[in-house]
């Protein structure tokens, strides 16, 4: 079993910068591809960001392409997503995920709120 736990939201003004974090525990983390995902106030659950395993394949959204940057350390089993440039329409609970290459996601965090005021 993993548990995730993210950290890093807050509210910050539309041009502002976050940095995510998400902490893993177990010994598996650097075997497991890593996700963002982010839900918005009436809207689903959409993808933001992932990488892999070693962190040499990387995806982003098209809305946040540019803006955000996702990252990894293995050796303190967290990953990261840097956010800069925000906008109002980024504000949403983050979440966190984690599953082994080719199989999906299997674990998520509980999320963190991220607030972007115009």
């Amino acid at each position: 079993q993993v548990q995730l736990v993210e950290s890093g939201g807050g509210l910050v003004q539309a041009g502002g910068s976050l940095r995510l974090s998400c902490t893993a525990s177990g010994r598996t983390f650097s075997t497991y591809v890593m996700g963002w995902f982010r839900q918005a106030p009436g809207k689903e659950r959409e993808f933001v960001s992932s990488i892999s395993a070693s962190g040499s394949i990387i995806y982003y959204a098209d809305s946040v392409k540019g803006r955000f940057t996702i990252s990894r350390d293995n050796a303190k089993n967290t990953v990261y997503l840097q956010m800069i440039s925000l906008k109002p329409e980024d504000t949403a609970v983050y979440y966190c995920a984690a599953g082994p290459t080719g199989r999906g996601y299997t674990f998520w965090g509980q999320g963190t709120q991220v607030t972007v005021s115009s």
